[in-house]
């Protein structure tokens, strides 16, 4: 996937998410793309940044990619 790619997903989780939700949506972003994410060559702040959310959420990308090694999507 590309930077855009992976900015267009996570945007539109955060914006889709339920009142209160958007931190796990957020984690849920990193759980569901985690081998994307690994596998580029981007930061996870770069991917908040290209998803125009703020940059501090990289730390919440981050910990849904640890996450997605114990525990799967429903």
């Amino acid at each position: 996937m590309t930077l855009n790619d992976l900015g267009i997903k996570s945007n539109e989780m955060y914006n889709n998410a339920p009142d209160g939700a958007s931190v796990a949506m957020i984690h849920l972003f990193g759980i569901k793309y985690a081998n994307e994410i690994l596998q580029s060559k981007y930061s996870k702040k770069d991917i908040a940044n290209a998803a125009g959310i703020p940059e501090s959420y990289g730390t919440e990308i981050s910990k849904g990619v640890k996450l997605a090694n114990y525990v799967k999507v429903k």
